[in-house]
C-alpha cells in the first residue's frame, strides 16, 4: 500500500502562485507515476497534471500548460506542483494521485490505484 499526504494548498490572488507537495509513504518502490487531478464544486474530478516516475516524463491538462510545473523527487518520494498566473477557474480540491506498476492505470487518463485527502486551493478575482 502507499500513502499520499498532500499541503501547499492555500488562498491566492489570481495571477499569484502556489506550491503543492505530496509526500508519498509505504511501498514507494512500486510507485509508476503520480500526479494531481482536482475536483471543483459542483464538476467531476479532472486531471492536471502527471509524471512518470522513471524517466521524468510529463503530462499536462491544455488549460494549465504554460502555468502549472510538475516535477519529483524520487529521493524524497515527493512530487510537487508549481502553480503559475493562477486564475479563479483554478480554485479546486487538489487530489495527489499515484499507480503502481503493472495495474495498466495512468494517472494522465484520471485514473489511479491511491489518492490523497486533498488540499484546496482557491484562487481570488
Amino acid at each position: 500500500q502507499v500513502q499520499l499526504v498532500e499541503s501547499g494548498g492555500g488562498w491566492v490572488q489570481a495571477g499569484g502562485s502556489l506550491r503543492l507537495s505530496c509526500a508519498a509513504a509505504g511501498r514507494t518502490v512500486s510507485i509508476y507515476d503520480m500526479g494531481w487531478v482536482r475536483q471543483a464544486p459542483g464538476q467531476e474530478r479532472a486531471f492536471v497534471a502527471a509524471i512518470i516516475r522513471s524517466g521524468g516524463t510529463t503530462y499536462y491538462t491544455d488549460s494549465v500548460k504554460g502555468r502549472f510545473t510538475i516535477s519529483i523527487d524520487n529521493a524524497k518520494n515527493t512530487v510537487y506542483l508549481q502553480m503559475s498566473s493562477l486564475k479563479p477557474e483554478d480554485t479546486a480540491v487538489y487530489y495527489c494521485a499515484a499507480n503502481k506498476f503493472g495495474g495498466g492505470h495512468r494517472v494522465v487518463n484520471n485514473d489511479y490505484d491511491y489518492r490523497g485527502q486533498g488540499t484546496q486551493v482557491t484562487v481570488s478575482s
